[in-house]
């Protein structure tokens, strides 16, 4: 008899809601509680199918109270899958679907909003959350929930995008790796905020990105912290998840991975600027690719594998300790991003005598696969006369360089797709990569 009420409940709701500026679904007790026992934190998804384990570390912090739904496109998906397909009791979920910037005004959607003891923004696109919500009653009230109630807030795709302090709301198209490390200041970088939004805890100076490694964004990732970094001279941090993994931020500040890893290819990225000084870009500029090297350690890295369990964790009141995950070191080199394995997370120079220390000639290409840019790195021939050769299928030269090694970067997007061969001849003999374009 419950569900028939709420079935009722959801259309005469939804009847009464159409026309004005936003449209509500309801399912469970509309009588407002105040249960004392809820939890603040944060959840950040990453876009694809939502987490059920995750999702229930989010909604046992709501203590039985009541969940509001947040977007600004869709429909009611989450309202019985947050009531009754997880297992995890709560008073009500309601959605409320913004129809425009009105809404952000409306006494009713601040009132439940306020009331609310877990609040989940859906995905859809994150410039028109910017738009409705920025400098409005709703940014107010979010920040209400965030900094007094100290409720838990979540966010999948554009609702997690929004939820860093820095944040990424593109009014056009949204920008790809390519894009962003051949040209810093590409147009689709338009709307890259800091600090005049969402006061979220844990996530100053933090930007977040989603569906990262299946839409390639970690170029870009790294090109917003080299933006931020440059135009506000302070170090920024990301915090970035592939599609279906989802991270639980707890009132300590540790963020706890849920995935579906080994079984899938489920990480979560942790990206802090190196805070060697100067610690800026050495090259960005518009129209110019960026060059962000730092020797060889510009951002470093904690790549997360996230469980069902939630075994995997970071710190974030530290951003150097975390279990489960790998440290990397990534840097950029004329728009071609590189991203190594390192043996730790400290927050220093890497060693001026790297390359000193290496075995002769040792050859390093990076991407591979790639499609833009090849940067090739030469360790260990310094001062020496080095000849290299890219050649296609046939052993024709497709690009070739003779003098003092030295690393180089070269233009491959207009070459067919295969494999190729990268041949170097060195006082210290001959050596072939294999290459990969596509």
């Amino acid at each position: 008899m419950r569900y028939v009420h709420a079935f009722l409940w959801v259309l005469l709701l939804t009847a009464w809601a159409q026309g004005q500026s936003y449209t509500r679904w309801v399912v469970g007790d509309t009588t407002d509680v105040a249960p004392s026992g809820y939890v603040g934190g944060l959840v950040l998804a990453g876009g694809g199918t939502d987490n059920d384990e995750a999702m229930r570390w989010m909604l046992r912090r709501a203590d039985g109270g009541d969940v509001v739904v947040l977007r600004a496109s869709g429909t009611n998906g989450y309202n019985s899958y947050f009531f009754s397909q997880l297992g995890v009791s709560v008073n009500s979920v309601e959605t409320i679907r913004f129809n425009n910037a009105q809404a952000a005004y409306d006494p009713y959607v601040l009132r439940q909003i306020r009331n609310a003891e877990l609040v989940f923004i859906a995905g859809g696109d994150q410039h028109v959350y910017y738009q409705y919500w920025k400098d409005t009653p709703v940014e107010e009230a979010l920040n209400y929930l965030l900094l007094e109630k100290k409720i838990t807030i979540g966010g999948t795709s554009a609702g997690m995008a929004i939820l860093g302090q820095a944040y990424y709301a593109p009014s056009n198209s949204s920008l790809t790796s390519a894009q962003a490390l051949a040209n810093p200041f590409h147009p689709n970088f338009d709307v890259l905020g800091w600090n005049d939004f969402l006061k979220t805890p844990f996530m100053a100076n933090t930007i977040t990105d989603t569906h990262y490694d299946q839409r390639e964004r970690s170029g870009r990732h790294f090109a917003f912290l080299a933006r931020l970094t440059h135009t506000h001279g302070e170090r920024f941090y990301g915090i970035a998840c592939n599609e279906y993994v989802t991270i639980g931020i707890d009132t300590a500040g540790q963020a706890i991975v849920f995935g579906d890893h080994p079984n899938y290819s489920d990480y979560a990225y942790f990206l802090k600027t190196n805070c060697q000084q100067p610690y800026e870009p050495e090259t960005i500029q518009p129209n110019t690719p960026l060059t962000w090297n730092r020797q060889q350690a510009a951002v470093i890295v904690y790549a997360v594998p996230g469980t069902k369990a939630g075994a995997n964790n970071f710190n974030l009141n530290t951003w150097e300790n975390g279990t489960g995950g790998q440290w990397q070191h990534w840097y950029a080199v004329q728009g071609v991003l590189v991203q190594k394995v390192a043996p730790n997370g400290l927050c220093s120079p890497v060693s001026s005598e790297r390359k000193a220390q290496l075995t002769p000639l040792r050859l390093h290409v990076y991407p591979n696969p790639a499609r833009e840019r090849l940067l090739i790195e030469a360790d260990g021939a310094e001062g020496k006369t080095l000849s290299l050769q890219l050649l296609d299928a046939l052993g024709r030269p497709v690009w070739q360089y003779r003098g003092e090694a030295a690393d180089h970067v070269v233009p491959v997007s207009h070459l067919p797709a295969g494999y190729y061969v990268l041949a170097a001849q060195s006082p210290y003999g001959v050596s072939f990569t294999q290459v990969l374009l596509r």
